[in-house]
């Protein structure tokens, strides 16, 4: 387990080491403490996508919750997966699985579905998007520059909208920040059930 805190007093814990969910929080003006642990992410027999990221993010939540140590803050975890053609991209093994996920996803229409998850004590409530991506045709000098780039690595579907991924996109319908790894609507709904704070709810020059 590693923790860490932000630099005002924590109203949240984030159930993830993501420097992008961290970051879309942090635009949106919460303050949030990281615990960092491990889930089984392996999918279920006949599960479908969509049950599959919700049931990954309560998980993380939950597991995250466990290790809390006299903490009683609200748990926030998160799950994004690619789904093209009915299959679930994850994260690539190496080089050739990329390539095999950027085949499938060229030229195109995917769905990222991303979903949130909150709870304290025995209560938990969670929220998802599905946003359509359309990639244009990609060449092969495409994929082998982009995969050279090191950007690929460790995200789902091999790419990374808020990065270099985003000269593929051709055109999207949804949530971009649900693409890029926290749906910040879907993510915002939660937060005031919970009675957590943002920047607006807060008002400038308040903590």
């Amino acid at each position: 387990m590693s923790l860490s805190v932000s630099p005002a007093s924590p109203r949240l814990v984030l159930a993830s080491a993501s420097p992008r969910r961290m970051e879309l929080l942090r635009q949106i003006g919460v303050s949030f403490t990281v615990i960092e642990h491990q889930v089984d992410e392996t999918t279920r027999p006949w599960e479908l996508p969509q049950d599959y990221v919700q049931r990954l993010a309560l998980e993380k939540a939950r597991s995250a919750q466990a290790l809390m140590s006299g903490l009683t803050l609200p748990v926030l975890g998160a799950d994004t997966i690619v789904v093209c053609a009915g299959q679930i991209l994850g994260k690539p093994r190496d080089r050739v699985d990329a390539l095999r996920m950027w085949q499938l996803l060229s030229a195109t229409e995917h769905q990222v579905y991303s979903a949130v998850a909150l709870c304290q004590g025995e209560r938990s409530e969670g929220r998802m998007s599905c946003t359509e991506v359309r990639f244009r045709a990609l060449s092969a000098q495409d994929c082998e520059h982009y995969w050279a780039s090191g950007e690929p690595a460790g995200k789902a579907g091999a790419y990374a909208i808020q990065g270099l991924g985003a000269l593929f996109v051709q055109s999207m319908t949804g949530s971009y920040t649900g693409v890029v790894g926290l749906p910040l609507f879907e993510t915002a709904q939660l937060l005031a059930a919970f009675d957590v704070p943002t920047a607006l709810d807060a008002g400038p020059g308040r903590p």
